[in-house]
């Protein structure tokens, strides 16, 4: 993974660029983020994506074991007890041109993902919250 600080001003904003390895929350951590927002466009070579069952209180997790286009990512980094969280959702696209969308589970970069990453100077905290068993922003 290379990274870029590209502004430095009441926020910071990061360009990522992951190659074949390397992870957005190791990079959260050795940055100390605490309040970050980012969206991401590339490809992967296998994702896990997850539909939260409500009845459950866990995810369905849908696994696509073949190279995919990063249509859309987008997500959060907020503190929980165990340090930066990561939170993000994903739509990814097929060869045969379907797509599949969910909360991203797992991912597994094949050649690029670019990630544009900014993050405020005020922390956010997630607690989980009871009824869900998620952790959650909590304002």
């Amino acid at each position: 993974m290379r990274s870029k600080l590209i502004n430095e001003g009441h926020e910071k904003t990061f360009a990522l660029v992951f190659d074949k390895g390397g992870g957005l929350l190791a990079f959260a951590r050795e940055n100390h983020l605490a309040a970050s927002h980012f969206t991401a466009i590339g490809a992967l070579e296998r994702v896990t994506l997850g539909f939260f069952e409500r009845g459950r209180r866990d995810y369905r997790r849908i696994e696509i074991n073949e190279q995919v286009e990063v249509l859309s990512l987008s997500g959060d980094i907020a503190l929980s007890d165990k340090g930066p969280q990561v939170h993000a959702h994903v739509v990814v696209g097929k060869a045969d041109g379907t797509a599949h969308g969910g909360h991203l589970l797992e991912a597994h970069v094949w050649p690029t993902l670019e990630v544009i990453l900014v993050e405020s100077p005020q922390h956010l905290r997630r607690r989980v919250d009871e009824e869900t068993g998620l952790a959650l922003i909590s304002l």
